[in-house]
């Protein structure tokens, strides 16, 4: 072998065994790290889920969220088949959205059904209570669906009468920046507090508008202004409101528990 093919196959032979060293490091490094990122993982999901229900500070250290959220909420297990709570799995660890994906636990929607753009829906779902002398004093529900560019994974928080919003907000999604990305802004988010699911019939009527909301109209209790240069992410987030608060989602759940029967 002259001098040059065994100097290259040396350099391809060193630089082989850096790639395997290495390779080996990072998938050390992935394999220690995925319980620290799980539990950052929840954290923020507990973080995200007092706020919406008006609980705790911002800037609360993280074991003073654990403690608040352990204190303060309790998960709770939804048959959305029945529209009531089950027992069937432990509320902690089941997990809805591994659960969308396994045909035996969900099931596919049909496209008339289907204007989340969620695909399958889960036969479980978790909520979260907070109870206060024995009653509902806050329920804490999950939604998601498609914006523009993302699915947007969130909570809707509603006083115990099941009707009234404390809070709505999105803990994960990849919408644009300054434009669908205002899910996140305060002042947005900060308009649902108040606000009304259904109307007096008790037929859904939250709405979020394109422009802003007519403070005069009758319907403006029900109504959110849509989010500037992001009209389908607004589309997206009153569809999925639409879908999760309707018949075809947590709507027979929340009609139970209105009524005392979930």
């Amino acid at each position: 072998m002259s001098s040059q093919k065994e100097s290259t196959a040396r350099t391809l032979l060193v630089a082989l065994l850096v790639c395997l060293v290495c390779s080996v490091f990072v998938a050390g490094a992935a394999v220690a790290l995925k319980p620290t990122q799980l539990d950052n993982r929840l954290l923020d999901k507990q973080r995200s889920i007092l706020a919406i229900a008006g609980l705790g500070n911002p800037g609360m250290p993280s074991a003073e969220v654990k403690a608040m959220f352990d204190d303060t909420i309790k998960a709770r297990l939804v048959d959305l088949e029945t529209g009531k709570f089950s027992d069937e799995y432990d509320p902690v660890t089941f997990d809805p959205l591994a659960a969308a994906k396994d045909p035996q636990l969900s099931k596919r929607l049909p496209a008339a059904q289907d204007i989340a753009s969620i695909r399958r829906l889960e036969r479980y779902t978790t909520v979260y209570v907070v109870e206060k002398d024995g009653q509902v004093d806050t329920v804490i529900l999950p939604v998601r669906g498609y914006g523009l560019w993302s699915t947007l994974y969130g909570f809707i928080a509603l006083q115990g009468d099941l009707n009234t919003v404390v809070g709505m907000g999105f803990y994960q999604h990849a919408e644009t920046p300054g434009l669908g990305g205002e899910v996140d802004n305060p002042k947005w988010t900060g308009q649902w507090p108040g606000k009304q699911i259904y109307d007096e019939d008790g037929d859904l009527a939250v709405q979020v508008v394109k422009g802003g909301v007519n403070p005069q109209s009758p319907d403006a209790v029900h109504q959110v202004d849509g989010l500037a240069g992001a009209t389908l992410t607004g589309n997206g987030v009153d569809h999925l409101l639409k879908f999760w608060l309707g018949q075809n989602g947590l709507g027979p759940f929340i009609a139970n528990l209105r009524a005392g029967e979930a």
